[in-house]
Order: structure tokens, then sequence, then C-alpha cells
């Protein structure tokens, strides 16, 4: 194993928008090694106060849209503003490996040479909701790191891509025009989601088409309930290949933000956020406990083969073995 450095290495290489020593802190931070989880959560204990100061930007779209050539153009355009960006890009894991099968960085090559920008990719490990498991904890070392706005670039679209909007201030919504998907969104219910919908690729022969889906999805907002943001969502056209619509992109997250902050949603949100982590680090260490037990493992076994020979029922197994777990 690699020598660990002392928490007030990392620390105060974080601290001082030290990339390497960020990039290492994010590794102990994506181990499953118990002494690397002690030490990843001093870290984050320590950089705490200096964390949630950047504005945090989930964005997901169909297969094709063009989520990362958006976002190599939209992170290029903020760090233009005087940004500085870090995206955290969450690839699907291989089934046998656990690695992560694309790369972003290959994906986003002039983003990952600019200076104000930092791009992590990690693998979602098969870990549900569209991100990785440790997509909070990176997301608060590159905000005491120094980075002003967080992209979260999820694994894709569908039902699973709803933690990506439990972690995020703003939820974009990547869509194409006339691809079938304007009816099939709504029924995954992502549409419902979203702070802001951007149809891509409104460039060329297109953009009729674009404006036709505009049309489209904005009446079937009208469909949905309003938003507890009390920002109303809108739908707006973009070509990231052309790099156009960006900045009307940006001022629409800009103006969700003022609305958010002063009507007082944007702290209740990250408050609420905070509690469910909270909740969902509880059932990941019971989890942890539970099948770590030596007396559930010798069990476990046994109790399978009867389920899958239809010997006994998952419920009745199920309680058995939290009967084992329990039983002191």
């Amino acid at each position: 194993m690699r020598q660990r450095l002392s928490i007030e290495e990392y620390t105060a290489g974080i601290l001082a928008g030290d990339r390497i020593m960020l990039s290492q802190a994010i590794t102990v931070t994506e181990s499953r090694l118990p002494a690397d989880k002690e030490l990843a959560a001093a870290i984050l204990k320590t950089i705490l106060p200096h964390s949630g100061n950047a504005f945090r930007i989930g964005i997901t779209g169909v297969p094709g849209v063009g989520k990362s050539t958006f976002i190599e153009s939209f992170g290029n355009y903020l760090t233009s503003e005087g940004m500085r960006v870090a995206v955290l890009a969450v690839d699907p894991s291989s089934q046998k490996s656990r690695g992560s099968i694309l790369g972003d960085k290959t994906r986003m090559e002039k983003l990952a040479h600019n200076p104000m920008a930092y791009i992590r990719p990690s693998a979602n490990g098969l870990f549900l909701g569209g991100i990785a498991k440790s997509t909070r904890e990176i997301m608060l070392l590159c905000e005491a790191a120094g980075y002003d706005i967080i992209l979260i670039e999820t694994v894709g679209v569908g039902q699973s891509e709803t933690l990506v909007k439990s972690i995020t201030d703003f939820f974009l919504l990547l869509m194409l025009a006339g691809a079938g998907d304007e009816l099939q969104v709504i029924k995954k219910g992502i549409m419902e989601m979203a702070d802001a919908i951007a149809i891509n690729k409104a460039d060329g022969d297109n953009v009729m088409a674009v404006n036709h889906a505009i049309s489209a999805y904005q009446n079937a907002l009208h469909l949905f309930p309003k938003s507890e943001s009390g920002f109303l969502t809108k739908v707006l056209p973009c070509s990231a290949l052309m790099e156009n619509g960006l900045d009307i992109i940006w001022a629409l997250i800009q103006e969700y933000e003022q609305v958010a902050r002063a009507n007082g949603f944007f702290h209740q949100n990250r408050q609420k956020q905070n509690i469910n982590w909270m909740h969902d680090q509880i059932r990941e260490a019971l989890d942890d406990l539970f099948y770590g037990d030596p007396k559930v493992k010798t069990k476990l076994q046994e109790l399978e083969h009867s389920v899958k020979e239809g010997k006994e029922l998952p419920g009745s197994a199920a309680q058995d073995l939290l009967n084992v777990f329990l039983t002191k």
C-alpha cells in the first residue's frame, strides 16, 4: 500500500489548492481499507469548515446527448468568467473489475489541461443513484481546495438518477430534439426533478427541431406540481459543440440561485441533504456490520442455497439471518 501522509499534510495541501494533494486525499476517501476510512474521516472533519462555499450542479442526460462535450464547453466557459471548476465525472463500472469503463479526462481533453479546472473521474462501483459511493465526500474536498463550481456528471439518465438531485443545488437535464425522448423522459420522472432542461445540438439543420422540442417540453412542464424552490423550470437551446447558449444557461442558473437563496430554499435544501447523508451513512455502516459478522457469513451461504432451490422463502431467510446477527 502506498505510504499515507498525516492528516495535517493532507489538509494543508488541500487548503493550499494543491491538485496532487487533493487527488491523493480523494484516493484515500475512495479506499475501502479500514485504516484509510479513519484517515479520510479525519481529513473531512478538518476541512469541513472550509467547504460548502461552491455552487453544486448535477448534470444528466439521455444517451448520445453529448454530456461530456457540454460539460467541457460549459466548464471552459465558467473558467473564462474567472471561476474555478471541479468536474466529478461518474463512469459506469465494469461488472468484473468494478473499475471505470470510460475515461472522462480523455473525453474532456481541453478542460483537463485548463489550469482553472480539475477533473476527477470515479467509477460508480455499481452504486445506484447515478453517482459514485464517495461523490459527496469528494465534493467537500474540492470545495475546501477553493473550487467555486462543482459539476457532477452522472452515469446516465433513468430512475436511479435521483441521488444526484439530492446532493446538488441545481439539476440540469440535457435532452435531444427529435429522438423520441419527449414522452419517455416524463415516464422516468427525471423531468419533474430538473431545475432546467437544455436541448443540446441546436445547430445547423437541427435548429427547427430544437425549437419544436422546446415547445413540447415547456408544455409538458405545466403538468407537474410547482417546484419546492419556487423557481419556474425553463427549457433552453444550446450547442455544446459550437459553444452557443452557454452564457444563457449560466444566467439562468444564477437567477435560480438568487431566488432559492432569497426564499430560504437554498439553505433548507442543504440542511435536508446533510440529514439524508447522515442516514445514508447509518444504513451503510449497518450493512457493513451485518455482512461482516462471522456468524452471518457462516449462515448466509446455507440460506442462499435454500432460497435458490425454493426450499425457503426469502423473507424468512432474511429474518433468520437477522436473528443470528442480533443474538449475542
